[in-house]
Protein backbone atom coordinates (compact mmCIF):
# COMPACT_ATOMS: atom_id res chain seq x y z
CA UNK A 1 0.00 0.00 0.00
CA UNK A 2 1.36 3.47 -0.84
CA UNK A 3 2.33 5.55 2.16
CA UNK A 4 0.82 8.94 3.04
CA UNK A 5 3.78 10.91 1.70
CA UNK A 6 3.72 8.93 -1.54
CA UNK A 7 -0.01 9.62 -1.95
CA UNK A 8 0.64 13.35 -1.47
CA UNK A 9 3.40 13.24 -4.10
CA UNK A 10 1.14 11.46 -6.58
CA UNK A 11 -1.67 13.93 -5.93
CA UNK A 12 0.72 16.84 -6.49
CA UNK A 13 1.91 15.35 -9.77
CA UNK A 14 -1.67 14.81 -10.92
CA UNK A 15 -2.22 18.54 -10.58
CA UNK A 16 0.77 19.40 -12.81
CA UNK A 17 0.19 20.23 -16.50
CA UNK A 18 1.01 17.54 -19.04
CA UNK A 19 4.61 17.61 -20.24
CA UNK A 20 5.49 18.61 -23.77
CA UNK A 21 8.14 16.24 -25.12
CA UNK A 22 10.82 16.39 -27.76
CA UNK A 23 12.18 13.00 -28.69
CA UNK A 24 15.78 12.35 -29.62
CA UNK A 25 17.69 9.23 -30.63
CA UNK A 26 21.18 8.46 -29.30
CA UNK A 27 23.24 5.58 -30.68
CA UNK A 28 25.69 3.59 -28.57
CA UNK A 29 27.77 2.13 -31.41
CA UNK A 30 30.22 -0.56 -30.31
CA UNK A 31 32.95 -2.36 -32.23
CA UNK A 32 35.76 -4.75 -31.40
CA UNK A 33 39.32 -3.98 -32.50
CA UNK A 34 40.56 -7.56 -32.45
CA UNK A 35 44.09 -6.57 -33.51
CA UNK A 36 44.56 -4.65 -30.25
CA UNK A 37 41.95 -6.49 -28.14
CA UNK A 38 39.91 -3.36 -27.43
CA UNK A 39 36.18 -2.75 -27.20
CA UNK A 40 35.48 0.59 -28.87
CA UNK A 41 32.63 3.12 -28.73
CA UNK A 42 31.94 5.78 -31.35
CA UNK A 43 31.88 9.35 -30.01
CA UNK A 44 31.18 12.71 -31.61
CA UNK A 45 32.49 16.12 -30.55
CA UNK A 46 29.49 18.41 -30.10
CA UNK A 47 29.78 21.70 -31.96
CA UNK A 48 26.86 23.55 -30.37
CA UNK A 49 25.21 24.10 -27.01
CA UNK A 50 24.38 22.48 -24.76
CA UNK A 51 27.74 20.82 -24.05
CA UNK A 52 29.60 22.46 -26.94
CA UNK A 53 33.14 21.07 -27.41
CA UNK A 54 32.25 17.98 -25.35
CA UNK A 55 32.28 14.40 -26.55
CA UNK A 56 28.97 12.58 -26.71
CA UNK A 57 27.10 9.85 -28.54
CA UNK A 58 25.92 10.33 -32.12
CA UNK A 59 22.37 11.61 -31.75
CA UNK A 60 19.57 13.57 -33.34
CA UNK A 61 16.08 14.85 -32.68
CA UNK A 62 13.42 12.86 -34.51
CA UNK A 63 11.98 14.65 -37.52
CA UNK A 64 8.31 14.99 -38.36
CA UNK A 65 7.05 11.81 -40.03
CA UNK A 66 10.23 9.90 -39.18
CA UNK A 67 10.22 6.63 -37.23
CA UNK A 68 12.60 6.14 -34.31
CA UNK A 69 14.44 3.37 -36.13
CA UNK A 70 14.86 5.47 -39.26
CA UNK A 71 16.26 8.29 -37.13
CA UNK A 72 18.76 5.83 -35.61
CA UNK A 73 19.85 4.65 -39.06
CA UNK A 74 20.02 8.25 -40.32
CA UNK A 75 22.40 9.38 -37.60
CA UNK A 76 24.55 6.29 -38.17
CA UNK A 77 24.72 7.00 -41.90
CA UNK A 78 25.85 10.56 -41.15
CA UNK A 79 28.76 9.43 -38.95
CA UNK A 80 29.88 6.00 -40.14
CA UNK A 81 29.91 4.01 -43.36
CA UNK A 82 29.51 0.28 -42.73
CA UNK A 83 27.72 -2.64 -44.39
CA UNK A 84 27.63 -5.25 -41.62
CA UNK A 85 25.95 -4.15 -38.42
CA UNK A 86 23.56 -5.17 -35.68
CA UNK A 87 21.07 -2.59 -34.37
CA UNK A 88 18.33 -2.77 -31.74
CA UNK A 89 16.49 -0.38 -29.46
CA UNK A 90 18.14 -0.19 -26.06
CA UNK A 91 16.24 1.94 -23.53
CA UNK A 92 14.42 5.23 -23.08
CA UNK A 93 16.12 7.82 -20.88
CA UNK A 94 13.67 10.49 -19.79
CA UNK A 95 14.46 11.71 -16.31
CA UNK A 96 13.63 15.33 -15.49
CA UNK A 97 16.53 17.74 -16.03
CA UNK A 98 18.59 15.27 -18.07
CA UNK A 99 18.90 18.02 -20.66
CA UNK A 100 19.91 21.55 -19.54
CA UNK A 101 17.64 23.07 -22.21
CA UNK A 102 14.66 22.09 -20.06
CA UNK A 103 15.57 24.66 -17.39
CA UNK A 104 15.75 27.53 -19.88
CA UNK A 105 12.65 26.58 -21.87
CA UNK A 106 9.73 28.68 -20.69
CA UNK A 107 7.28 26.23 -22.25
CA UNK A 108 8.40 23.33 -20.06
CA UNK A 109 9.63 21.11 -22.88
CA UNK A 110 11.12 17.76 -21.79
CA UNK A 111 13.77 15.96 -23.82
CA UNK A 112 13.56 12.17 -24.07
CA UNK A 113 16.35 10.01 -25.47
CA UNK A 114 15.40 6.72 -27.09
CA UNK A 115 18.76 5.00 -27.24
CA UNK A 116 19.85 2.35 -29.70
CA UNK A 117 22.57 -0.24 -29.32
CA UNK A 118 24.65 -1.08 -32.40
CA UNK A 119 27.54 -3.42 -33.13
CA UNK A 120 29.60 -2.94 -36.29
CA UNK A 121 32.60 -4.55 -37.95
CA UNK A 122 35.64 -2.51 -36.93
CA UNK A 123 37.85 -3.34 -39.90
CA UNK A 124 35.39 -2.09 -42.50
CA UNK A 125 33.90 0.87 -40.62
CA UNK A 126 34.77 4.20 -42.23
CA UNK A 127 34.22 7.29 -40.11
CA UNK A 128 32.64 10.30 -41.76
CA UNK A 129 34.21 13.56 -40.62
CA UNK A 130 33.21 17.06 -41.65
CA UNK A 131 33.94 20.65 -40.75
CA UNK A 132 31.16 20.69 -38.16
CA UNK A 133 32.01 17.86 -35.77
CA UNK A 134 34.80 15.38 -35.11
CA UNK A 135 34.03 11.69 -34.80
CA UNK A 136 36.33 9.06 -33.28
CA UNK A 137 36.52 5.60 -31.75
CA UNK A 138 37.27 5.53 -28.03
CA UNK A 139 38.32 2.44 -26.06
CA UNK A 140 35.56 1.79 -23.54
CA UNK A 141 38.13 1.91 -20.73
CA UNK A 142 39.17 5.45 -21.73
CA UNK A 143 35.81 7.17 -22.22
CA UNK A 144 35.83 10.75 -20.85
CA UNK A 145 32.97 12.52 -19.11
CA UNK A 146 30.34 12.89 -21.83
CA UNK A 147 27.47 15.24 -22.61
CA UNK A 148 24.03 14.71 -21.10
CA UNK A 149 23.63 11.22 -19.59
CA UNK A 150 25.62 9.53 -22.34
CA UNK A 151 28.01 7.78 -19.94
CA UNK A 152 24.96 6.08 -18.44
CA UNK A 153 23.69 5.11 -21.89
CA UNK A 154 27.04 3.55 -22.77
CA UNK A 155 27.10 1.64 -19.48
CA UNK A 156 23.61 0.31 -20.18
CA UNK A 157 24.57 -0.59 -23.75
CA UNK A 158 27.73 -2.38 -22.64
CA UNK A 159 25.69 -4.47 -20.22
CA UNK A 160 23.27 -5.36 -23.04
CA UNK A 161 26.17 -6.33 -25.32
CA UNK A 162 27.65 -8.64 -22.71
CA UNK A 163 24.28 -10.30 -22.08
CA UNK A 164 23.58 -10.82 -25.77
CA UNK A 165 26.95 -12.43 -26.39
CA UNK A 166 26.10 -15.12 -23.87
CA UNK A 167 23.09 -16.50 -25.74
CA UNK A 168 22.76 -14.91 -29.20
CA UNK A 169 24.85 -15.15 -32.39
CA UNK A 170 25.22 -11.37 -32.63
CA UNK A 171 29.01 -11.70 -33.01
CA UNK A 172 28.54 -13.36 -36.40
CA UNK A 173 26.75 -10.28 -37.72
CA UNK A 174 30.01 -8.35 -37.54
CA UNK A 175 32.76 -10.96 -37.85
CA UNK A 176 34.04 -11.78 -41.35
CA UNK A 177 32.00 -14.47 -43.09
CA UNK A 178 34.92 -16.87 -42.58
CA UNK A 179 36.90 -16.76 -39.36
CA UNK A 180 39.21 -18.85 -37.22
CA UNK A 181 38.17 -20.09 -33.82
CA UNK A 182 40.86 -17.87 -32.34
CA UNK A 183 39.27 -14.85 -34.08
CA UNK A 184 35.97 -15.74 -32.41
CA UNK A 185 37.62 -16.34 -29.05
CA UNK A 186 39.44 -13.01 -29.20
CA UNK A 187 36.14 -11.27 -29.92
CA UNK A 188 34.56 -12.77 -26.81
CA UNK A 189 37.50 -12.19 -24.51
CA UNK A 190 37.70 -8.55 -25.58
CA UNK A 191 34.08 -7.95 -24.58
CA UNK A 192 33.63 -10.38 -21.69
CA UNK A 193 37.14 -10.43 -20.27
CA UNK A 194 39.89 -13.02 -20.27
CA UNK A 195 38.33 -15.01 -17.44
CA UNK A 196 35.04 -15.91 -19.12
CA UNK A 197 36.42 -19.20 -20.52
CA UNK A 198 39.73 -20.77 -21.48
CA UNK A 199 40.32 -21.33 -25.18
CA UNK A 200 40.27 -25.14 -25.07
CA UNK A 201 36.87 -25.32 -23.38
CA UNK A 202 35.47 -22.58 -25.64
CA UNK A 203 36.65 -24.40 -28.76
CA UNK A 204 35.43 -27.83 -27.66
CA UNK A 205 32.00 -26.52 -26.60
CA UNK A 206 31.26 -24.64 -29.81
CA UNK A 207 32.43 -27.44 -32.10
CA UNK A 208 30.28 -29.92 -30.16
CA UNK A 209 27.15 -27.76 -30.56
CA UNK A 210 27.48 -28.06 -34.32
CA UNK A 211 26.60 -24.63 -35.67
CA UNK A 212 30.13 -23.84 -36.85
CA UNK A 213 31.07 -25.36 -40.20
CA UNK A 214 34.65 -26.06 -41.19
CA UNK A 215 35.12 -24.58 -44.67
CA UNK A 216 38.06 -26.86 -45.44
CA UNK A 217 40.28 -23.82 -45.93
CA UNK A 218 43.24 -22.99 -43.74
CA UNK A 219 45.01 -19.69 -43.18
CA UNK A 220 48.55 -19.04 -41.97
CA UNK A 221 49.16 -16.26 -39.48
CA UNK A 222 52.60 -15.88 -38.00
CA UNK A 223 54.83 -18.82 -37.21
CA UNK A 224 52.14 -21.17 -35.92
CA UNK A 225 50.35 -23.96 -37.73
CA UNK A 226 47.72 -22.96 -40.30
CA UNK A 227 44.29 -22.49 -38.71
CA UNK A 228 40.99 -23.72 -40.10
CA UNK A 229 38.42 -21.19 -41.30
CA UNK A 230 34.84 -21.65 -40.12
CA UNK A 231 31.41 -20.29 -41.08
CA UNK A 232 28.34 -19.77 -38.91
CA UNK A 233 25.35 -21.99 -39.81
CA UNK A 234 22.22 -20.05 -38.82
CA UNK A 235 19.90 -23.00 -39.48
CA UNK A 236 21.94 -25.31 -37.25
CA UNK A 237 21.78 -22.67 -34.51
CA UNK A 238 17.95 -22.63 -34.47
CA UNK A 239 17.56 -25.19 -31.61
CA UNK A 240 19.71 -22.99 -29.38
CA UNK A 241 17.96 -19.70 -30.12
CA UNK A 242 17.33 -17.62 -26.96
CA UNK A 243 18.78 -20.31 -24.70
CA UNK A 244 21.11 -18.79 -22.10
CA UNK A 245 24.82 -19.39 -21.80
CA UNK A 246 25.29 -21.00 -25.23
CA UNK A 247 28.65 -19.37 -25.82
CA UNK A 248 30.23 -19.40 -22.37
Amino acid sequence: MPGLNQNKTLLSLNQQPLADFKVGVDNAIFSVDIAQNRLMVLLVMRSCEPFANTWGLPGTLVREGESLENAAYRIMAEKICVENLYLEQLYTFGGPERDPREASDSYGVRYLSVSYFALVRFEEAKLITDSVADVAWYPIKEIPSLAFDHNEIISYGYKRLRNKLEYSPVAFDVLPEQFTLNDLYQFYTTVLGDNFSDYSNFRARLLKLGFLCDTGTKVSRGAGRPASLYKFDAEAFTPFKDKPLVFI
